[in-house]
């Protein structure tokens, strides 16, 4: 029997924006097996999906490790695929495609160009667009690519909440990776201060990361851990799901709360557009300027004060 691989790497935001080509590509082969080929941060995560029959884990070892890329592609060899949707679209994908995958049908931004396109004109689509491109390309009806649904990965976390909230509450993820200093809004506690004062019906809490913790010790709100430890994935897709409102830089974060449906903003500078990353809903907007610095608390206030106002 043949099998299908996805190739999805990372990181966070990019494995929740892929919930719906998932969906469509299983509705699209209900016949075959298929699995993905991810980083270790996020097997735990993927073997929940109900769209996927298994997970194999690509440790990301440079490409001169000989030994690493046989003992590799003798794993993908093992599972006698046929079809490969390359959601990633690297040079890595690029190089497994030349050298460990020899397989005719591989979908990738490379392979749908149409004539005279380049890589770069796919790459001035949005994130969603281009899957919707890709798998059109392979003939995939897209019911679910452009409104990924990430309610899949979430568990219950009613005790986690009873022992902190006796009331409803907002969360906020002021946090970003070292290396994404330029996405981090710099007035989270200022914010934070309004709130609270003008919404005692209100909780505001965070849940910080593994590196996170330290830094979450300056941010005036509830820090959210189960047993002194972190939040998984699936929990904190939870959280999210049990909060009145979102507030966030553009991280991973950002990108579950939008596409597990909440209500929230995330806040922009100019790094990208919230259109070309695709994290707009109806409930969930973002907030752009040209240089956080400029965003002042009262201006993010203003624009979510009718929406705090409604919680009750």
């Amino acid at each position: 029997m043949s099998n299908i691989l996805i190739i999805k790497h990372g990181s966070l935001g990019d494995i929740v924006q892929i919930s719906g080509v998932l969906r469509d590509i299983r509705q699209s082969y209900r016949d075959k097996k298929i699995f993905i080929l991810t980083t270790l941060p996020y097997v735990d995560l993927l073997s929940r999906c109900p769209y996927l029959d298994g997970v194999l884990i690509d440790k990301r070892l440079p490409r001169w490790n000989i030994y690493y890329l046989l003992k590799l592609k003798k794993m993908l060899s093992k599972y006698n695929f046929t079809h490969v949707f390359d959601l990633q679209n690297s040079s890595r994908t690029s190089f497994y495609r030349k050298f460990l995958l020899r397989i005719s049908d591989w979908n990738s931004a490379e392979t749908t160009l149409k004539a005279g396109e380049k890589k770069s004109d796919f790459k001035n689509e949005s994130v969603l667009e281009r899957f919707k491109t890709q798998l059109n390309y392979s003939n995939i009806k897209t019911n679910h690519s452009i409104k990924p649904d990430f309610r899949w990965a979430s568990v219950n976390i009613d005790k986690i909440v009873n022992k902190y909230f006796g009331k409803k509450f907002i969360l906020l993820f002021p946090f970003c990776s070292p290396q994404l200093a330029h996405k981090k809004w710099p007035y989270f506690n200022d914010l934070i201060r309004i709130i609270k004062s003008k919404h005692l019906n209100l909780e505001v809490a965070i849940a910080p990361g593994p590196n996170e913790i330290e830094e979450a010790k300056k941010i005036e709100s509830i820090s959210i851990m189960k047993n002194n430890e972190t939040l998984n994935i699936a929990e904190l897709a939870g959280l999210i799901l049990k909060a009145s409102f979102v507030i966030a830089n553009d991280t991973g974060p950002a990108h579950m709360a939008a596409h597990l449906g909440q209500s929230g903003v995330t806040v922009f500078g100019h790094h990208t557009t919230a259109k070309k990353v695709s994290i707009e809903t109806e409930k969930f907007r973002a907030i752009s300027v040209d240089n956080l610095k400029d965003l002042t608390a009262e201006n993010v206030y203003f624009k979510i004060k009718s929406k705090l106002e409604l919680i009750n």
